[in-house]
């Protein structure tokens, strides 16, 4: 398998990689990850993000206002990460709550912190049968929107969205969670966009992307589409599904894999190589884009888990998702799904569960933080080298 470019021209040139045209001195400065690097130790310490750039891999967090407007929050939010995505800033709710009332607030913040930090920025999603504006969802229902004038809403969203931020987004996730979990999976009838549009919907949303910014790289986004559903039937559907848009000239990219994991699941990180890989395989670029994992805990509020195995098991996943990505150079992003407990998505969805990211409610690193700079850290540098202890007799 092709291998990443690694920079490996000794000290110079690791303290030279740029992240977004930073170079990696806060690497350096913190845990002189250039000069382990060039005397062949490992380097340990160090921004995700700086100890992610020498093997091209960028990596992320998905943010909110709060994350952004909290000091706190944003100087981890800011050091760590190369990569952003909006929580919820981007999608067709937020944006267009009043049909052709536009509300860009949260979405240009995040750009403007993006580019402040030399981040590069994830869209998302442009397609989504969730948080979708009442005026549009209520439209269908009650026939007072054609199909034409749906198509015709769609396809103006999509072009002025895109429009707006051309040349400012890296990827898009342009149509997000299409298929059923169920074996054999498919196109949901049931979506809201696929039960009033049909299949046609991704092949044109991804081509009106294409053409409002030629340059941006336009991603399918789903759930448990890595192995997280045993049979792999879901991704199986998927697979299929863009295989075809590809021999009909649809100009996808790549596609991205969530990552929400669940400790009391049980989940196959070679399948999830495999996956990744087999998407690879189709010319498309990789991605895992929602990555977190969850488990029971104590209450919403302090998140401790009711189980020590999970202690163990969160950061675990966390590491086997991330060894997977690091095993695929096609896998361009590693992005966690909010990096902090503290506002987290989980406890307010899944009852009874949290403790999802990497920082606990405090902001403090957890031990799924260390275990990713670890891993990040041998990706990039290597083991130590060993001094040689043993000599044939002659």
């Amino acid at each position: 398998m092709r291998r990443r470019s690694v920079l490996a021209a000794g000290a110079a040139s690791v303290a030279a990689v740029l992240v977004g045209g930073k170079s990696a001195s806060a690497a350096v400065s913190s845990g002189t990850a250039a000069g382990q690097a060039a005397g062949g130790a490992a380097a340990t310490t160090g921004p995700l993000r700086d100890l992610a750039a020498p093997i091209g891999l960028r990596f992320g967090t998905a943010l909110i206002p709060q994350d952004i407007e909290t000091p706190s929050y944003a100087a981890i939010a800011s050091s760590q990460f190369s990569v952003v995505t909006p929580g919820n800033g981007m999608k067709w709710q937020i944006v267009e709550p009043e049909q052709g009332v536009y509300d860009w607030s949260q979405a240009d913040q995040l750009v403007a912190f993006a580019e402040a930090n030399n981040q590069l920025v994830r869209g998302h999603t442009l397609v989504w049968h969730n948080q979708l504006p009442d005026w549009l969802t209520t439209g269908v229902s009650n026939g007072s929107i054609t199909t034409s004038q749906l198509w015709d809403l769609l396809h103006n969203h999509i072009t002025t969205e895109v429009s707006r931020y051309r040349g400012r987004i890296w990827q898009w996730d342009v149509c997000n969670e299409f298929f059923l979990d169920a074996d054999p999976s498919g196109l949901d009838p049931n979506n809201f966009w696929t039960a009033a549009l049909g299949p046609d919907v991704i092949p044109n949303a991804i081509r009106w992307a294409r053409e409002a910014d030629p340059n941006a790289l336009l991603f399918y986004n789903d759930y448990n589409i890595g192995g997280e559903d045993g049979t792999n039937a879901k991704s199986d559907a998927v697979y299929a599904f863009v295989q075809q848009m590809l021999k009909d000239g649809v100009p996808i990219d790549g596609v991205g894999n969530q990552g929400h994991l669940d400790t009391q699941y049980g989940w196959s990180p070679q399948l999830l190589q495999q996956d990744l890989e087999r998407f690879a395989s189709l010319g498309l670029k990789v991605a895992i884009t929602e990555a977190d994992v969850r488990t029971f805990v104590n209450n919403a509020t302090d998140q401790v888990p009711t189980d020590n195995l999970a202690l163990f098991a969160q950061p675990y996943e966390y590491s086997e998702m991330l060894k997977a990505a690091l095993a695929v150079p096609q896998c361009i992003s590693f992005t966690v799904w909010g990096f902090t407990d503290s506002d987290s998505w989980v406890p307010g969805t899944f009852a009874g569960e949290g403790y999802a990211a990497i920082y606990d409610v405090n902001q403090q690193p957890k031990a799924a933080y260390y275990s990713l700079q670890s891993d990040l850290a041998l990706a990039a540098f290597g083991a130590p080298h060993r001094v040689r202890t043993y000599q044939p007799r002659a």
